[in-house]
């Protein structure tokens, strides 16, 4: 096979999540002398993305819910991105791209490996929304040559849902991290305590849980600090209001920090990383603090398990429990500064043993190679 003539796509939801979870991947790609083209939303970054690929290109998708007549519009966008570049292959990213690009890869057979990176707000809370998408997933991976699940609880439902057939699936430890990029860094050995939520402004990340959490803490240790980073604004509907966090920073509760591209620098300041999600794929941010030497605390639900080993690299907690979230947040709090540092280094040991990146790259460099040497269906 002359992999110099071969044409990957790669799509996700934004440019955004292409450059910060799948440029190792793409790196690879290329170094196995593959072309690669990213078609995605774009959002600034893919002017970051397009010094490293061939091409480029931008995709219609919305923002909202399940809207047949606007997400119409999105597969209609990936049948002429199709028809233009002729790809050999495609790798698709997020519901959306998985879901439309998939459908759309029928038209053309042209073989496509999705990956389900989480499942969604229709997934945790079941109405009409997830019986679409159900219909709609089934529709997609009916003959996906491979699809990628991040856990196992997730590959489980959708084989108990009939959405996809057991001979195609595949798991892979999360995205991967890169374990340089995320170096390991010591706990600051400090008489604050900084609890740190990383992630999208939704009350679906347990963010209400992680406020009630604090108020109970605060209670009890003044000392203790709680801080959340990332954007407000989403568009979703399980998403907090700006005029909600104000009213937290106003009560003193916590600080919001923001958005930033340098998750990095703020989870070497924390003490802990917590994130009580209701469901999540493999959370990148447990990962990369993790990988950083951070303790963390996070829910017993599918995603999020797998990455922490309860009492020895962090804690688990029950899912939409603040009491009980709280309690493990004192339990880190009691740990002597040496225990939090030995917590840290068995996490950064876990990450480096089972979601280093170059193990997901290998688990897809092999699948790409067999179903293009194979050009069919694996």
């Amino acid at each position: 096979m002359n992999k110099r003539s071969k044409t990957i796509i790669v799509s996700s939801n934004y440019a955004w999540t292409i450059y910060n979870f799948r440029m190792p991947l793409i790196r690879r790609l290329k170094e196995e002398g593959y072309n690669v083209v990213v078609v995605t939303q774009f959002d600034g970054y893919e002017m970051h993305i397009g010094k490293e690929v061939d091409v480029v290109k931008p995709l219609f998708l919305s923002r909202k819910g399940v809207n047949p007549s606007i997400d119409f519009l999105t597969f209609f966008d990936f049948l002429r991105k199709y028809l233009i570049i002729r790809p050999d292959l495609i790798l698709l990213f997020s519901i959306k791209p998985v879901i439309y690009g998939s459908i759309a890869a029928k038209v053309f057979r042209v073989p496509v490996i999705p990956m389900i990176t989480g499942l969604g707000t229709a997934f945790i809370s079941e109405n009409w929304v997830t019986k679409v998408v159900n219909r709609l997933y089934r529709l997609a991976l009916s003959s996906a040559s491979a699809v990628f699940f991040q856990n196992i609880d997730d590959k489980r439902l959708f084989l108990k849902n009939r959405l996809v057939r057991p001979d195609v699936c595949r798991l892979s430890p999360g995205s991967g991290v890169d374990v340089e990029r995320f170096a390991l860094s010591d706990v600051k050995d400090s008489p604050d305590m900084t609890f740190l939520l990383i992630g999208r402004m939704l009350w679906d990340k347990g963010i209400g849980e992680f406020i009630a959490a604090a108020r109970i803490v605060r209670e009890r240790y003044s000392h203790a600090r709680f801080q959340l980073l990332g954007p407000l604004g989403v568009e979703n509907r399980t998403a907090i209001s700006k005029a909600q966090v104000e009213v937290w920073c106003d009560e003193g509760l916590i600080q919001y920090l923001g958005e930033t591209d340098d998750v990095s620098s703020f989870i070497a300041e924390a003490g802990c990383v917590v994130l009580p999600s209701y469901r999540e794929g493999t959370p990148r941010v447990l990962l990369e603090a993790s990988a950083m030497g951070r303790p963390i605390i996070t829910t017993d639900v599918p995603g999020c398990r797998e990455v922490v080993e309860d009492g020895i690299t962090g804690f688990l907690c029950r899912s939409r429990d603040p009491i009980d979230l709280s309690e493990k947040m004192e339990q880190m709090l009691l740990l002597s500064y040496q225990d939090r540092q030995e917590m840290g280094l068995k996490g950064r040991h876990k990450i480096e043993e089972q979601f280093h990146h170059d193990i997901v790259n290998d688990l897809y460099v092999d699948v790409v190679n067999e179903c293009l040497a194979n050009n069919t269906s694996l």
